[in-house]
């Protein structure tokens, strides 16, 4: 089967990732095959492929937003069936006897996989997932569409959670790319004003399409105080700036894998009982509600396709911010 694979950390404008032949994998006990339909592609991969986080080892096939068809189930998996179209998401598997599993937080156990950091992803014309923490799809959402929904979605959503944000408040989003266009449709739905802040000229007509408030930059002057915010750019240099936005008792969530360093500040900036939390990767219930308020909202997602062989530019795209929503890679 084609994989684009990762050997060595590079500069995603060098073309890291290799078109290779390699062989199909066959499912342990508890694995399905998947048959890749789509992936949508994550700052997240971006990160792996630059090196600024590192997987276990190498080579390793990127990509954790798979939509595809189960081919074949191992031995001891119940409860799915070949044919079926399921989503894989970035959470590969967790311990599920830790403390952590125990609480319903196997995004923080310590022996948790991810999917194309730890296992091979979704740049491949197969791969396999773990059968407990498969997720199935609502059959209305299309395989283009439900892509992005399985990190960009699942991550955003559980980010609005983190940031304690109730129907009716003022939420700012940092940031408009995959999951900020997604977390905005969120929010809305829960009746709150959303202020956006980016860069970009493309992100700023997208947002207020989506029914952004208000737009704008990190250093511009908002009409009231934020209640919670949500920043989704990975630049700790923001996190002084968007605290002095927050009213007291707000709280700032920082949806990254990986940040730039936050820069020493005054006390004053989180005074008042202000909460500032990082928010880690996302339960597979986070993943059920999710896809199960997506279908019901429903969801609008904006999509640019690429075929597999094309997964480096689409990755330099994304570095670029030259993606309005969220790629796609067409497998």
């Amino acid at each position: 089967m084609r994989a684009l694979r990762l050997k060595n950390h590079q500069p995603i404008f060098d073309a890291p990732l290799v078109e290779e032949m390699v062989p199909m994998p066959e499912p342990g006990d508890h694995q399905l095959l998947v048959r890749v339909l789509t992936c949508g592609i994550c700052r997240t991969d971006l990160h792996t492929v630059e090196g600024d986080i590192h997987p276990p080892s190498l080579p390793i096939t990127p990509g954790h937003q798979v939509v595809g068809r189960i081919e074949a189930v191992g031995a001891k998996v119940q409860g799915w069936k070949v044919g079926t179209r399921v989503g894989v998401p970035w959470l590969y598997r967790a311990c599920g006897h830790c403390t952590h599993c125990d609480r319903g937080e196997e995004n923080l156990c310590a022996d948790a996989e991810f999917t194309g950091f730890h296992r091979d992803g979704g740049f491949a014309e197969y791969m396999l997932s773990d059968a407990k923490f498969t997720l199935l799809l609502p059959e209305q959402i299309k395989d283009e569409l439900a892509a992005p929904l399985l990190c960009a979605g699942i991550i955003g959503y559980r980010s609005l959670h983190k940031a304690d944000l109730r129907p009716g408040e003022k939420v700012g989003l940092v940031g408009f790319g995959a999951s900020a266009h997604l977390a905005i449709q969120v929010a809305l739905h829960w009746d709150c004003e959303v202020f956006v802040f980016t860069r970009s000229e493309g992100h700023r007509k997208l947002a207020t399409e989506f029914g952004a408030s208000w737009v704008g930059g990190a250093e511009d002057e908002i009409p009231a105080p934020l209640d919670r915010a949500v920043l989704f750019a990975p630049s700790g240099k923001l996190v002084p700036q968007l605290l002095a936005k927050l009213r007291s008792g707000g709280t700032l969530a920082i949806n990254a894998i990986h940040l730039s360093p936050i820069p020493e500040m005054p006390y004053e900036l989180i005074y008042g009982e202000r909460t500032l939390r990082s928010v880690a990767n996302a339960t597979y219930q986070d993943g059920v509600e999710f896809l199960k308020l997506a279908a019901e909202i429903p969801i609008r997602v904006e999509t640019q396709t690429y075929k597999l062989e094309h997964a480096n530019r689409a990755l330099q795209d994304l570095k670029e911010s030259q993606i309005d929503g969220a790629g796609v890679l067409i497998v």
